[in-house]
């Protein structure tokens, strides 16, 4: 991987894991486009710069996520992990065949834009403003919401907890923040479990020579994820969902066509 393909993708991840448009979707369309090969480091490079966007979310919320007096918050994450950690054990052999399947996730892509395209109508009357007010039930139906974008790679978790969270009548921002909030204990367990797997396989692949790549997207994806978190609070408070919703169903057609044009 050179330094260019490793500057876009960590841009391409920054930008699209906090956002409703699917970051597993992106990275896996970009790679073939930008001709990187599937590898041991490039799947470690994966990894890194997800954790270095999740540590974003922290960096934001850095209040909320050390007030160890509302233990209550950390108790509605950890109920809201339950249903994903529980489908990802079960399901591993769907999920390791639909992530390679990117007609399957472009559909995926195309789907939820279309959701997107109502959701902002769906959900009018939504009062809740604070994450005090989200129940325990709450948190475990919005975790039944994330462990969709499991079972369906390109959906987006984003997407995803941010639909299940306006179900549960809480408004635009507070989803969005409660799915921010939902990314950081769900993404690093999966990362660190995806960075075992990957150094297990092939320990060589930590090696001087990569250090500086890996540094490079890692510092890239948590700047790019930090202006992404705050451009996203701030449109969709005010404009909401839709125009998510056609850059979705417009990047699925397009790839569509794409894959549909390689030769046989």
């Amino acid at each position: 991987m050179s330094f260019i393909q490793a500057l876009i993708i960590a841009i391409i991840e920054g930008i699209t894991e906090f956002l409703p448009i699917s970051s597993t979707a992106h990275m896996k369309l970009a790679n073939p486009l930008l001709h990187i090969p599937e590898t041991a480091f490039s799947n470690l490079f994966e990894v890194v710069i997800q954790l270095a966007a999740i540590l974003s979310v922290v960096v934001i919320y850095w209040k909320k996520f050390i007030d160890f007096k509302n233990l209550t918050f950390y108790v509605k994450l950890v109920i809201a992990m339950i249903p994903a950690l529980i489908i990802g054990a079960l399901l591993k052999k769907h999920i390791d065949t639909a992530l390679s399947n990117l007609t399957f996730i472009s559909c995926v892509m195309i789907g939820g834009g279309i959701v997107l395209l109502f959701i902002d109508k769906l959900f009018t009357k939504n009062n809740l403003e604070e994450e005090k007010n989200i129940s325990y039930p709450k948190a475990f139906v919005i975790g039944l919401f994330q462990s969709l974008s499991i079972i369906f790679p390109g959906l987006s978790r984003s997407a995803a907890t941010i639909i299940g969270g306006m179900s549960q009548k809480l408004t635009r921002k507070l989803a969005a923040e409660f799915s921010f909030f939902l990314a950081v204990p769900t993404m690093f367990a999966a990362s660190v479990k995806s960075f075992w797997d990957v150094y297990k396989e092939n320990p060589e692949v930590i090696a001087k020579d990569n250090m500086a790549t890996l540094a490079l997207g890692g510092i890239i994806s948590f700047v790019v994820a930090l202006l992404a978190i705050k451009f996203f609070i701030n449109y969709v408070s005010k404009y909401g969902f839709r125009l998510f919703g056609w850059y979705r169903i417009i990047l699925g057609i397009s790839f569509l066509i794409y894959l549909y044009s390689l030769p046989k």
